[in-house]
């Protein structure tokens, strides 16, 4: 029970996780360790990437030559050790800070960057959401051997933190080449180099670990080794030992997990009559402006798709969404998890009408917007939490030529669109996702690409901004 975040006493002691990549490279390994810190954030713990592979960049460069990660290359082994040495470091200490609890949750001296000043690194990830006990740390690397892995486990263990230790292994050539090939483009190590070059050199570093490659084993670490074995993208999953709530969530994402390259589409409902008269909530018809941003929508998708790419419209129950997708001649599916967030007491009112009826409670929600419930309905957290599933079909796709369209609303859009794009939950509710705008994104390894199409058909804007000039500035138009 004391694995369970929200079980707490009164003083809670933090629940610590290390959660340890292992793999050859191009197996993955980033961009699941990314994918896991995201999704736990996401739901309001703390984690972070401690990316061996950047300290290393930061201590000798990026532009190393294969044979630096020969097994047999002694200054290269001795560097590489260091910078896996002070990763480790610098996670404990992590560790140690989340002892230092605030009433918020949040902790005196984050080590992350600030989600006001600029947007998280590649190698942090924070949720600055309330009530969190966990921490969770992914320590990216090869880690291939047993021996370094002991290492790893009895220092953390030392540390009273759990472990657990996650292996992404591959053999199906199509897909490590596809890996090899993103690695070349978007990888650090790589910036400004031929592209063949880089192949050839990335293949032979691939060939350097693989020699001395060992597979995890129950009997590693003294027989107390919790592990997930994640083959060739999903296709098997391998679990040993692992126990508590924090363990199962991270198995169960795994499961979920795939690596197929894949593209998603989002756009919010045509302009509404409520949208128009200021109201929130409710389940008003299309505008005149909001209808013919359906009819021009088809067109958009069918030149953004192409010939050969099939399509699967999600809705909401809602009839602002189903009418925005009537013309799109695509397979469609209604998700009552993509309502709207329910608004309560306050369902079709205005803002005005809301901070006369409701003065309090108006100010206590431009105070905390992520955490604010309104009487007899929602907050952002509870629409995260109702979101999960749809995230998790989100993940799980892997279709070849299949691409999927979410037709939503502001607030469900947000929610998703921050769990893709690494906002922070306080940043979550001011996202602004304009109306009659089509977004693409495309998850990557180090990131996620993002694309934004906008239909010229005017419409009302109803954005709200938090009065913070620095997250204003960063808004997407």
């Amino acid at each position: 029970m004391d694995d369970i975040p929200g079980l707490e006493d009164q003083h809670p002691v933090a629940t610590k996780l290390a959660c340890i990549m292992v793999g050859l490279p191009a197996r993955g390994k980033t961009y699941v360790a990314r994918k896991i810190a995201r999704y736990l954030a996401w739901l309001g713990h703390r984690s972070r990437i401690f990316n061996v592979g950047n300290y290393r960049r930061n201590a000798v460069g990026a532009n190393q030559p294969h044979d630096f990660f020969d097994p047999l290359h002694p200054e290269g082994v001795k560097r590489r050790m260091e910078v896996a040495v002070r990763a480790l470091e610098d996670m404990l200490m992590w560790f140690e800070k989340a002892d230092e609890v605030l009433p918020n949750g949040a902790t005196r001296d984050d080590t992350a960057p600030s989600p006001m000043t600029q947007r998280p690194r590649s190698d942090s990830l924070c949720g600055l959401g309330r009530s969190t006990s966990a921490y969770i740390a992914v320590y990216d690397a090869t880690n291939s051997t047993k021996e370094r892995r002991k290492i790893l486990h009895d220092r953390c263990v030392a540390k009273g933190v759990k472990v657990m230790f996650i292996e992404s292994i591959c053999d199906q050539e199509e897909i490590i080449l596809a890996n090899i090939k993103e690695v070349k483009i978007s990888s650090p190590d790589y910036a400004g180099v031929d592209p063949e070059k880089a192949v050839e050199d990335f293949k032979r570093r691939i060939d350097h670990y693989a020699g001395n490659y060992e597979t995890l084993k129950p009997d590693e670490c003294d027989g107390q080794i919790s592990f997930v074995k994640v083959v060739n993208v999903g296709d098997q999953v391998i679990v040993n030992k692992v126990k508590g709530f924090l363990g199962s969530r991270v198995v169960y994402f795994l499961m979920n997990l795939n690596i197929t390259p894949k593209s998603f589409y989002f756009t919010r409902h045509g302009e509404s009559m409520f949208n128009v008269a200021g109201k929130i909530g409710g389940d008003a018809d299309l505008s005149p402006q909001g209808h013919e941003f359906a009819r021009r929508l088809p067109g958009l998708i069918r030149d953004k798709l192409g010939p050969d790419t099939n399509l699967t419209i999600w809705t909401s129950t809602l009839k602002r969404t189903v009418q925005t997708a009537r013309f799109i001649s695509f397979p469609l599916l209604q998700w009552k998890q993509l309502d709207e967030l329910d608004s309560g007491v306050c369902d079709g009112l205005t803002y005005e009408e809301i901070a006369a009826k409701y003065p309090d409670d108006f100010n206590e929600r431009d105070q905390d917007k992520f955490n604010y419930r309104y009487h007899g309905g929602e907050s952002y957290r509870d629409l995260v939490q109702r979101l999960e599933p749809v995230i998790m079909e989100l993940e799980r796709h892997h279709e070849p030529n299949h691409s999927i369209l979410i037709v939503g609303h502001q607030a469900v859009l947000r929610a998703i669109y921050a769990y893709f794009l690494n906002y922070t939950l306080d940043e979550l509710p001011y996202v602004k996702i304009p109306l009659h705008t089509v977004v693409r994104l495309t998850p990557k390894a180090y990131g996620c690409q993002e694309e934004h199409f906008a239909v010229d058909v005017p419409a009302v804007d109803t954005h709200r901004p938090m009065q913070h000039p620095v997250l204003n500035a960063k808004v997407r138009h």
